[in-house]
């Protein structure tokens, strides 16, 4: 049987929902420290590309949310229920100092979920909600 090499594969690029570009603006580049790679579209009907500053390769898309033609009027309102409760979206971040960032974050005047915590399967983490309702958890680096 000839063998089979490793596959190498990276996280590239991730979609969250938003609702309001400027705010999403204010809390992924402003609070986050995010850079923004692209831009696109016009009002709420924008695509915004952003990422953590030297890691070039891994992105987050802000996107209009529900904007998929194959998708119903039904499953429009089931996403834009969940976004308004928080239970549509998220992502996990890392850092090496939870609680400067929970501190920096925090004093954005971002929604706090979550103050920094020992969890019991091993992690300490923060969480927030970005100004869609998508919920950002932060564990601290190891």
């Amino acid at each position: 049987m000839p063998s089979v090499s490793a596959m190498e594969i990276t996280i590239h690029q991730t979609f969250l929902p938003h609702t309001d570009p400027e705010a999403s603006l204010a809390f992924y580049r402003d609070a986050l420290g995010f850079e923004v790679r692209n831009d696109v579209g016009q009002g709420t009907m924008r695509w915004i590309t952003i990422g953590p500053k030297g890691q070039p390769d891994t992105s987050i898309v802000l996107t209009p949310p529900a904007v998929t033609p194959d998708i119903t009027d039904d499953e429009r309102h089931a996403i834009t229920e969940m976004m308004a409760k928080g239970t549509y979206a998220a992502v996990n971040l890392a850092t090496p100092d939870l609680d400067d960032t929970f501190e920096r974050v925090q004093a954005s005047g971002a929604e706090v979920v979550q103050k920094p915590t020992e969890q019991p399967y091993g992690i300490r983490d923060c969480a927030f909600r970005d100004p869609a309702g998508n919920l950002v958890r932060i564990q601290e680096l190891r």
